[in-house]
Parts: C-alpha cells; sequence; structure tokens
C-alpha cells in the first residue's frame, strides 16, 4: 500500500501572537500519528518557512522520516507562501524533481516528481490553486489534463496532491443568500455577462476528470468528511476543496479526511488521505 496526504498549513500554522506555534506543532503531531506514516506529504501554504534556512520544513521531515524536495514560492505576493513535497526513502527512490512547471502559469505553484516505488514508476504533482477566481482555476488546471492519460516519455501512474480551491462533483450547491456573504460569492460562483452570480464554478473539476483525472471517491463507498466549512463563520458550508485525484492504473484502498476537533483548531483545511496499491 501506499499512502499519499494532502495537508494545508493555513500561514505555515505560524499565528503572529502565539510564539510557540502550536497550530503547526499540531499539525506535525498528527501526521506523525498517522499509521501508517505518509509516504508521500503535499504542504500547501508552507508559509514563512523558508526562514532560517527551511528550518521548519526540515523540522516536519524529520518528525516524519522523510525528505522534503526543495519547495516552489508563489509568484504572486510577498514571497512568503510556498508549496513542497515530502517524501518517504523507505517506500520511494527519487528518479526526477521540477520544482517550478508552468512557471507563472499557477498562482503558487506546480512541483512535479518521478518515484520509482516497488517496481513501479509513479508521477507525483502538488499544487495549489487559485483562492478568488474560477476562470483561472480552469486555466491552471489545463496545464494538468496532459497528464491523465497516455503521453510519450511519461509515466502512466499519476497522482495529483491539492488545495484545489474548488468543490467535488458531490457537494451540494451552497445556500448562497443565508450562508455565504456576497463579497465572497465570486471566488466560488460562475460570473455571467452581465456580472450577476450563476451556480458554483464547477469547471476546473469537470476538465480535469474529461481529460482522465480520477476523483478516488466516485469508486469507493465510504465517503469522507469535507475539508473547509469549520473555521469562518461567513463560511460554513462543508465543502471537499482539498483533493487527491489519480490517473492511470492507480486502484485506490481508502480516501479520507483527517477531522478530529484538534484538527479544527490546527488549520482552515483538513488533510487528506489517500491509500492506493
Amino acid at each position: 500500500m501506499t499512502r499519499y496526504v494532502s495537508s494545508n498549513a493555513f500561514n505555515g500554522g505560524i499565528d503572529p501572537d502565539d510564539p510557540h506555534e502550536h497550530r503547526r506543532h499540531g499539525q506535525i503531531h498528527t501526521l506523525a500519528q498517522l499509521d501508517p506514516a505518509p509516504d508521500f506529504l503535499g504542504i500547501q501554504e508552507a508559509t514563512g518557512w523558508h526562514r532560517d534556512g527551511w528550518r521548519r520544513l526540515h523540522q516536519l521531515a524529520n518528525a516524519l522520516d522523510m525528505v522534503a524536495l526543495h519547495p516552489v514560492t508563489s509568484h504572486v505576493g510577498d514571497g512568503e507562501n510556498a508549496t513542497a513535497l515530502l517524501y518517504r526513502p523507505s517506500a520511494a527512490k527519487l528518479l526526477s524533481y521540477t520544482p517550478g512547471v508552468g512557471v507563472g502559469a499557477f498562482h503558487h505553484g506546480l512541483l512535479r516528481a518521478i518515484f520509482d516505488v516497488g517496481g513501479r514508476t509513479v508521477m507525483v504533482f502538488v499544487t495549489h490553486l487559485n483562492p478568488f477566481c474560477g476562470t483561472a482555476r480552469l486555466s491552471e488546471v489545463k496545464r494538468l489534463t496532459d497528464y491523465a492519460g497516455a503521453f510519450p516519455g511519461t509515466p502512466e501512474r499519476v497522482v495529483l496532491l491539492m488545495d484545489g480551491n474548488m468543490p467535488a462533483d458531490h457537494d451540494p450547491e451552497p445556500d448562497w443568500d443565508n450562508n455565504v456573504h456576497a463579497h465572497l460569492h465570486a471566488r466560488y460562483r460562475l460570473v455571467n455577462a452581465d456580472g450577476s452570480f450563476g451556480a458554483m464554478d464547477r469547471r476546473a473539476m469537470g476538465a480535469l476528470k474529461a481529460a482522465g483525472w480520477v476523483d478516488p471517491q466516485d469508486h469507493l463507498a465510504i465517503p469522507r468528511n469535507a475539508t473547509v466549512g469549520h473555521w469562518y463563520e461567513n463560511e460554513p458550508t462543508p465543502l471537499h476543496l482539498d483533493h487527491i485525484l489519480t490517473a492511470g492504473p492507480v486502484t485506490p484502498h481508502a480516501y479520507w479526511t483527517i477531522d478530529t476537533p484538534q484538527d479544527r483548531l490546527n488549520s482552515d483545511h483538513l488533510a487528506c488521505v489517500l491509500d492506493t496499491d
């Protein structure tokens, strides 16, 4: 079995009024308690981790007996935000690593690494899609559709770890009038030609799945918990905005969200876990 985990650290797990960084240490504790341990771990919002020679990233890697690849820094903002990939050397052998795929095409960035996993070649992506605009997310995922099927020179087994900022197909339409403030609608809804809002913008996920990417939830009987909806009072709708998608002959065994009272205090996004063949 191979275990993949995707986790948004929410501003690096660092709060200005908490010098001890309790949220960040709580995230490390949660990941270290997983049994079996993660073989691959994608981190979004590793904000501030570049300070002190990436000390926080390597602290996480050491706690999990993993190796951290060099992160990619978001091409927007103040240079504080980063996306990272860690892997367990006892489970996978690194064959190649590209820390910036499509530089400038992604709001935050895209990592790509190729591994030998038990004699099989697997390509792993980590990304964090645009949180503000569905049209921007659609543009970003068009850079990923090529990898959902046979493509010369690329492995047939592919896994994508992401904070996609887009709902799963099975997420119901929110109660826009009562549960989402109007100034946040543009993030998640279609915008009509006259500027009015339409339904939930599902184009990015639709494009990925139409190209051949697979949501493991479509093939497993046990539904996983939502990854957002627990943090902000003005965004109480439970949604699955964090995803681990697969392409090629990858068989999911279990797909779930790490959802405990403590984890709901650690980040505004809950981590998701995928176990595969």
